[in-house]
């Protein structure tokens, strides 16, 4: 209950603030003044400040998000052994990879898994779950903070958002187009829009934006190879193959949607379809990719 309270509340709060931006803009329609013509500029600014904007208004809140949706405690003082080693660990990874020091958290879940999330590689936010804690020995876990500290230098909350700004606005832009046609070429109207423009609109939109996130997805399996071999070379190939081995054995924690894409787990799906849709790439493909790559080698080099 409390974390659809926060998606209406978050989203509404967007899409004012996006309003008001339009506003400030000029904007006043995606019609051309004779009403009956549409003004591509006004709809391109319209898709790229929602589409973009959303996108981004939610990278720089996901933070404060993280912390609301899935209770991280953040760890301004370690209080016990684990927490000091916890600590010491991301400030060491954090040295190696040359980036600042994320908030360093921890949330209540009895099963495992982590996530990192922040609007740069300097401004961030590492989590690890109670369960992963409880479940897993320190090599393990080591490397699955490798895996997500890698997110982080890699730059994939922002990466990603990108992405799915571009795509949210070509959804928008294409989805009324789709609408102004079937609107002035099907249903013979000469000026405005009738109600089957909206329904086309939102037709277009629902079908579009499945497709679309297909592409996100993709990328987001990618960059989970690509965490995958920075957490092995900043700890072993063996850890984070163990860690992994783990997690396929147990369940992992649900996380907050604006997570998902970058938790340690989210088992992924072998059936074809399914794997489409899926931020994870199926965690035995990640073992047999770690098993299969040679780390002496730069990870520049690595086709992933």
């Amino acid at each position: 209950m409390k974390r659809i309270f926060f998606f209406i509340i978050t989203n509404i709060a967007i899409l004012l603030v996006l309003s008001i931006f339009l506003s400030l803009l000029g904007f006043t329609g995606i019609l051309q003044s004779n009403g009956i013509d549409l003004d591509y500029d006004s709809l391109m600014l319209f898709s790229l400040v929602f589409g973009m904007g959303g996108s981004f208004i939610s990278l720089y809140m996901s933070k404060w998000m993280a912390k609301s949706l899935a209770g991280v405690k953040v760890i301004k003082s370690p209080n016990n052994q684990f927490e000091s080693w916890y600590v010491q660990i991301v400030e060491r990874q954090s040295e190696t990879l040359g980036i600042r020091v994320p908030e360093i958290g921890i949330f209540n879940s009895p099963s495992p898994n982590a996530f990192a999330t922040g609007s740069s590689k300097n401004n961030s936010l590492v989590a690890l779950s109670t369960g992963l804690i409880e479940s897993m020995n320190k090599d393990e876990i080591e490397a699955v903070i490798g895996h997500e500290m890698s997110h982080v230098a890699n730059g994939d909350m922002v990466t990603l958002s990108l992405i799915q700004g571009i795509i949210n606005a070509f959804v928008i832009f294409f989805s009324r187009v789709i609408g102004h046609f079937v609107d002035r070429v099907i249903l013979k109207n000469e000026r405005g829009y009738g109600i089957g423009y909206f329904f086309t609109v939102i037709f277009a939109q629902v079908i579009l934006g499945i497709l679309a996130s297909t592409i996100v997805c993709w990328f987001s399996r990618r960059r989970e190879f690509r965490a995958d071999f920075g957490g092995a070379q900043l700890t072993s190939k063996e850890a984070m193959i163990s860690s992994l081995r783990t997690l396929e054995k147990m369940s992992a924690a649900k996380l907050p949607d604006q997570m998902l894409a970058f938790g340690i787990s989210n088992q992924g799906n072998s059936q074809t379809l399914r794997k489409l849709f899926s931020t994870h790439p199926p965690i035995r493909e990640r073992i047999l990719a770690l098993e299969n790559t040679n780390f002496s080698e730069n990870l520049n080099q690595q086709q992933i």
